[in-house]
């Protein structure tokens, strides 16, 4: 029972679609514009600097929450993997949008920031030095989520965490496999910025 209720509560975090939210409140249709993806980074892009750090803040935050709603629950470390997947799956195919989400980056992001906390801490810190450097959206997320499973073997984490750090990743990678091959060129070349306000003109 507890199982079950971990992983409906992971769902419904997962599914709250904050990206759209912030951009309606913008008056933008973030599934829309830019790569239609309803993820922080296309918020940051097509809506602002605030609506994308609250984005991002929100979707790490429901991910955070289902682990830690998980954990209390039942306790059992597979439980809190499996509503961390959740919450992920969640994000990218949400009840609330007709299953037409993001890719999860960010609530993994989150999930990780419980569950390894100096790992991914270090990871997002070495990670966004990148970001800042390139401007490239697609270069962050591969470093971040390259150097996790590297720190957690150099800490000497458990098999279980260090193979979840590997997995979960692995979703967030697919999806956006599968979601920018379908984009015209142009969306696709979009994807993998992080900053193209100026460039289009817009001021937010």
């Amino acid at each position: 029972m507890t199982t079950a209720l971990s992983l409906v509560v992971a769902y419904l975090l997962g599914s709250i679609p904050f990206a759209y939210l912030f951009g309606r409140r913008s008056g933008v249709d973030i599934r829309a514009v830019g790569d239609r993806n309803v993820g922080a980074f296309n918020v940051f892009r097509h809506v602002g600097l605030t609506a994308g750090i609250g984005t991002l803040a929100a979707d790490a935050g429901k991910g955070a929450l289902a682990v830690v709603v998980a954990r209390a629950l039942s306790g059992d470390m597979f439980v809190v993997f499996l509503a961390g997947g959740a919450a992920v799956a969640a994000h990218n195919w949400p009840v609330f949008l007709h299953f037409r989400g993001g890719r999860g980056a960010a609530t993994a992001v989150g999930i990780l920031l419980i569950l390894l906390p100096r790992e991914m801490s270090i990871s997002l810190g070495l990670a966004t030095i990148a970001l800042w450097m390139t401007r490239n959206s697609l270069y962050f997320s591969s470093m971040l989520f390259i150097l996790v499973p590297l720190f957690c073997w150099l800490f000497g984490e458990t098999l279980a965490l260090l193979t979840y750090s590997v997995a979960l990743p692995c979703v967030v990678g697919l999806t956006h496999w599968i979601r920018v091959r379908r984009l015209p060129l142009e969306a696709r070349k979009e994807a993998k910025t992080f900053w193209v306000l100026r460039r289009t003109g817009h001021n937010h």
